[in-house]
């Protein structure tokens, strides 16, 4: 199966999975700081499951036709990896918040980007090695090690970063051979499966105004990680990674404005450097073409 490498295209899918995925955070900790996290996510995938179930079963081929892969066991790992980290990182928003712990999970994507050379075989070349380093040098200027961020907890985003870069690593590997509405069924049908059998045990009843909530902390979920699938289908993982930093910016704008979190000089320095890295990476693209 040949893949594209629209990296226009890819770069506006992964700063729209950005955007949407900031504001599930900021959901998340919302209803997090009220309710149990495995009953939170729990609830989320089976809403992620039903809607990749229907979507699957009004293509051709039906269920059976987005089921079929002839990597399971990838398919599977993708799925159960990622909702392990979902429910790692709600866990660093009400302990850390959402600036704090994007400030750290903002490592992500030097690790994919690193990684997408001997793992995936893409070519990385000196520019984009550039903008990753500038990138890596904002994340410095905003952790300040030696400071406050640095102390235990901020474990539970690093460790949520490491998981969701293989979880986009494997996402592009498994590309080669499956389709996007494959890989987007196995993502939400054996992650369902995976946290439920732990959520179950955590049911809380919930207030009115908060399953309104968590109606659009499903929808954000389903709509964010459809297009992530699809920008590492459209383009290679290192020329879009340096867009992921978007998120950092809008978990940052959310805690600010919305939770009241409290916005150093350091994490602004180091957004302007990160967003600056990236948007060079475009200018580079645009010169190609």
């Amino acid at each position: 199966m040949t893949q594209r490498n629209d990296v226009r295209l890819g770069v506006f899918l992964m700063l729209l999975a950005s955007a949407v995925f900031a504001l599930q955070d900021g959901i998340s900790r919302h209803l997090a700081e009220a309710y149990n996290i495995y009953m939170i996510v729990m609830i989320r995938y089976w809403f992620f499951a039903a809607f990749v179930i229907a979507i699957a079963g009004r293509k051709a081929g039906g269920i059976s036709a987005a089921a079929r892969t002839r990597q399971p066991v990838l398919q599977a790992f993708r799925g159960l990896l990622l909702a392990v980290e979902v429910c790692v990182m709600i866990a660093a928003f009400t302990m850390l918040g959402l600036v704090e712990s994007h400030a750290v999970f903002a490592c992500y994507p030097l690790i994919v980007a690193a990684l997408s050379g001997p793992i995936l075989g893409e070519k990385v070349g000196w520019r984009r090695w550039g903008a990753i380093g500038i990138g890596f040098i904002g994340v410095i200027i905003i952790l300040q090690p030696g400071y406050g961020v640095f102390d235990p907890a901020a474990l539970i985003p690093l460790a949520s970063a490491t998981m969701f870069a293989i979880y986009a690593l494997t996402t592009r590997y498994a590309g080669r051979l499956d389709t996007a509405a494959t890989s987007f069924f196995w993502t939400g049908t054996v992650g369902a499966f995976a946290v439920t059998l732990v959520g179950v045990w955590f049911w809380e009843p919930m207030t009115a105004p908060d399953w309104g909530w968590m109606g659009a902390l499903c929808i954000t979920g389903a709509a964010g990680h459809w297009l992530l699938i699809r920008c590492y289908e459209v383009a290679e993982a290192s020329a879009v990674q340096p867009f992921a930093y978007f998120q950092l910016v809008f978990a940052a704008a959310l805690g600010l404005f919305v939770f009241g979190e409290t916005l150093r000089s350091n994490v602004a320095m180091g957004v302007a450097i990160i967003v600056g890295a990236g948007l060079f990476t475009l200018w580079r693209e645009r010169l190609k073409t």
